[in-house]
């Protein structure tokens, strides 16, 4: 599960007392036209744009699992899943978990009401990649990162975690209005892992194959990052001002999230290293009561039981705290670097879009001179440039799609962020407010003791 209130970016300039306002201002923005978005074509300085994992953001908790999931009222459409018993699988370097993922749906295209497959994260990972390739615009939810340590990898700590992470990984998917359809939550959900490890290494085969195209593409790039440094070619960048607000917002929510996350993992430190503490102090008391009197060694005693009593309740709020707030925590700073990605998918959309654009205008140009020339080569020049058009529009077309799809992901991510961050944040005060209760009743206790030896 999630949790919080919407987090406000710091107040640095215009645009940021009211995000909720400015993102519903964004939202609504008609799209511009073709000639309008030529004139935005700013060649700026290139910057590097790193390409993070995933997000998306529409769901409801189902009524069998703790993660968000869709919920239907009796005799409605819905589908429940839950990623469950995570199972350690092989020896050695080879070894991996995997899960129980079990669907429950009342719709036909589900196969029954019920559908049990195992799953490891790297079939995870493939769906991921799958949707992310496929739906450009769309915050694809992000997944768990991954251990490459051994003894963290296995543990149980971590295997709960990344359980849970998954769990609401996929039922994010299946709650989505778009992604929910796709073929590949279907071949996921459904397919035998015989069937679905065959999917996989066709597509990977399919890939190798392609490994010239791959490297002649990275020939390409460093064509143009030589082009770039010796100043033939300036990359074009969006130079919208309420683009450039969002983006602002979001590198600026990034920061947040993470700030707050890293004082999270301080907090659950620090209430497992008083627990600690507590429990060794309790060992401590006892042995010095068992040397002592009867009234002044049962007063020891007792005030050790209470510190190992203490002990037990911080390292079960450290626990909660783990789960149910840092990780949530967590799991919406990698939901924010998947909206960068989307930005990422949105930038080379609109440089292709102005390149085309730019390339179309020169090219008419030209048809224009060899017309006026009577030249032989007019009608050859008259063909490429009806393609590069045709192409220009099909480019600017990608271009806006992406940009009306992000419009709407921004608006289903600030609701969902607000619902699950705003409940993380409640419960972290409601366990801070029980763990001071308990521990204020614990000393009190033992005071009427003490008080009369």
């Amino acid at each position: 599960m999630m949790m919080i209130t919407n987090l406000q970016a710091s107040g640095k300039g215009e645009g940021y007392t009211s995000k909720s306002a400015f993102l519903i201002s964004f939202r609504k923005r008609n799209l511009r036209s073709s000639k309008s978005l030529l004139r935005n074509c700013a060649f700026l300085p290139p910057a590097i744009t790193v390409k993070f994992a995933m997000i998306s953001t529409e769901s409801d908790p189902p009524a069998e699992t703790s993660s968000p999931g869709p919920r239907s009222p009796s005799g409605q459409p819905f589908v429940m899943i839950s990623v469950t018993e995570p199972v350690k699988m092989g020896t050695g370097v080879q070894s991996y978990i995997s899960y129980r993922v079990i669907t429950k749906s009342n719709m036909t295209e589900f196969e029954g009401p019920e559908k049990i497959v195992i799953r490891r994260y790297s079939d995870f990972e493939w769906l991921h990649d799958k949707l992310a390739e496929k739906y450009k615009g769309i915050f694809i939810p992000p997944l768990p990162e991954k251990s490459a340590v051994e003894k963290f990898r296995f543990s149980a700590e971590f295997i709960e975690m990344r359980r849970q992470a998954l769990d609401v990984f996929i039922n994010r998917i299946a709650s989505h209005p778009v992604l929910r359809k796709s073929e590949d939550l279907r071949t996921f959900l459904l397919e035998e892992e015989e069937r679905m490890e065959r999917i996989r290494s066709i597509e990977a085969g399919i890939f190798s194959k392609k490994s010239s195209d791959i490297f002649q593409m990275f020939k390409d790039v460093q064509s143009k990052v030589s082009d770039v440094v010796l100043g033939k070619e300036k990359p074009v960048e969006e130079s919208d001002p309420e683009y450039e607000k969002l983006k602002n917002y979001i590198f600026e929510l990034e920061n947040h999230l993470a700030e707050t996350q890293k004082q999270a993992f301080r907090l659950v430190k620090r209430h497992r290293d008083l627990g600690q503490s507590l429990a060794d102090f309790g060992k401590a008391m006892k042995l010095l009561g068992a040397c002592e009197g009867e009234s002044l060694g049962k007063a020891f005693s007792d005030l050790g039981s209470k510190g190992e009593i203490l002990s037990l309740k911080l390292q079960k709020e450290a626990h909660n705290l783990l789960m149910n707030f840092e990780e949530p925590l967590k799991d919406y700073v990698r939901a924010v670097q998947s909206i960068k990605a989307t930005m990422a998918d949105r930038a080379n959309a609109f440089r292709q879009h102005c390149e085309l654009a730019e390339t179309t205008k020169l090219k008419e140009i030209n048809l224009d001179k060899l017309m006026l020339m009577h030249s032989e080569r007019a009608r050859e020049a008259e063909t490429d440039f009806k393609e590069s058009k045709a192409d220009s529009e099909e480019a600017t077309k990608r271009f806006e799609a992406i940009v009306k799809t992000m419009n709407e992901e921004l608006a289903r991510f600030q609701e969902q962020k607000t619902a699950d961050l705003g409940l993380a944040f409640h419960e972290f005060a409601k366990g801070q407010a029980k763990l001071a209760h308990d521990i204020a009743d614990a000393w009190r206790g033992v005071l009427p003791k003490l008080e009369a030896l």
